[in-house]
């Protein structure tokens, strides 16, 4: 479950934040858009040290180098006008 609270109410109650961040993360704004998020020591743990963590998802896999992947030669880009 994803708990969303304004800065101002994260200021003024963070002991609230930190209790919903025990059932998920907790996104933090700033104007009405996202700016932070809080997360317990476990969650991020999981998430950014831990077995299968984000980094090495996100990295391509081992052996990328070798596969052969034909793209077709596209020209139909803009070109400038000519003026005659």
């Amino acid at each position: 479950m994803t708990t969303r609270i304004s800065s101002r109410a994260f200021n003024q109650d963070t002991a609230s934040a930190k209790r919903a961040a025990m059932h998920g993360p907790v996104i933090i704004t700033d104007r009405g858009e996202a700016a932070h998020v809080l997360l317990t020591w476990d969650a991020y743990e999981r998430l950014v040290l831990g077995p299968g963590r984000l980094v090495d998802r996100l990295g391509e896999p081992p052996g990328i180098e070798d596969v052969d992947l034909p793209l077709p030669i596209r020209d139909d880009r803009p070109r400038p006008a000519t003026f005659e």
